[in-house]
């Protein structure tokens, strides 16, 4: 029976005897990270709080976030988790929550300040749910930032807050008096659809708003969604694609490849697996020698939105040389 510990033990003592930071020792990882930054609160319901905060810089290594209220510890979030709602709560109550990060060594940030909030009061067999907010328009601060705008919505005991909808998915809530909101955390060159609700402190919630769509300036400077240096070359009975992902910070899920104008494949690897540098995918050509090819491809990002295509290349299938 072929053993597979031994070789694994081995890897192990060799990472261990390099800098003795990963399996422990002297040199082991005792820096927290950085204190997350730009922590709200607000209140969803009469009792649930809609809690949020920026996302870590990547190098600094956060794996998860815990959400503390009045000191407590109610939950643990991985990283890419920045927002959360807390139920629970009692009406017309005053609470205080903070936030601190923690990394792969299990080191813990220092705690937020407290973002401080009061739940609505509870209103009486309220069944009756918002009108929608009018009016939704949306603008590029720059490849990561925009601003929403829309119309106050109506309600009969009063809205309490505003849920923003990033492709059908909540990504945000603003307070019951704002009309408008920033969204930090985009990726440059996207395409995105947003909606809004309004939500009163029964948990009704309004109809969808008008739709606001937008793309996200380029920025390359700061990666993008883009694949780079795409290149396709034909050899005899195949074509091979190569191309380069801009953002190692923020893989993407697979890569959609389009042919002569329509989507023809999918390129995916596990989640741990997607290629950070230059990526080769080689595709069966069996059409006849001559015929001309014009390919593309954009990427799946981790929030499941597309990216940019990449330029598009013509390519020439060779023949295989058999009759």
């Amino acid at each position: 029976m072929r053993r597979t510990v031994g070789p694994v033990l081995v890897l192990c003592c060799l990472l261990c005897s390099v800098p003795l930071t990963a399996c422990g020792g002297p040199g082991a990882d005792t820096d927290p990270p950085p204190s997350p930054a730009g922590l709200t609160a607000e209140s969803g319901s009469a009792t649930s709080a809609h809690v949020m905060w920026d996302a870590a810089d990547p190098r600094a290594g956060v794996t998860a976030y815990q959400v503390f209220r009045d000191g407590v510890l109610v939950r643990e979030l991985p990283a890419a988790r920045t927002m959360v709602d807390v139920d629970g709560l009692s009406p017309a109550t005053r609470y205080a929550f903070t936030v601190r990060a923690r990394d792969a060594a299990g080191n813990l940030s220092d705690p937020t300040g407290a973002a401080r909030v009061t739940t609505a009061a509870r209103a009486a067999r309220d069944v009756l749910a918002p009108s929608a907010p009018a009016r939704l328009t949306v603008r590029a601060e720059d490849g990561r930032t925009v601003h929403l705008v829309w119309a106050t919505a109506r309600d009969d005991t009063g809205v309490t807050a505003y849920d923003v909808y990033q492709g059908g998915v909540r990504v945000h809530t603003a307070g019951g008096r704002e009309t408008g909101t920033r969204l930090t955390g985009l990726r440059p060159h996207t395409a995105y659809v947003f909606t809004v609700r309004a939500r009163d402190a029964a948990e009704n919630s309004s109809p969808d708003s008008p739709t606001a769509r937008l793309t996200t300036p380029a920025a390359p400077d700061t990666g993008g969604t883009v694949p780079v240096d795409f290149l396709a070359t034909a050899a005899p009975g195949t074509v091979e694609l190569s191309w380069t992902w801009p953002d190692p910070a923020h893989r993407p899920r697979a890569y959609e490849l389009w042919v002569n104008g329509r989507p023809t494949t999918v390129v995916q690897w596990g989640a741990d697996a997607v290629p950070v540098g230059r990526t080769v995918h080689r595709l069966d050509a069996t059409g006849p020698a001559g015929t001309v090819w014009t390919v593309k491809l954009r990427a799946r990002l981790p929030d499941g939105d597309w990216g940019g295509f990449s330029p598009e290349r013509s390519v020439t299938l060779v023949s295989t040389g058999s009759n």
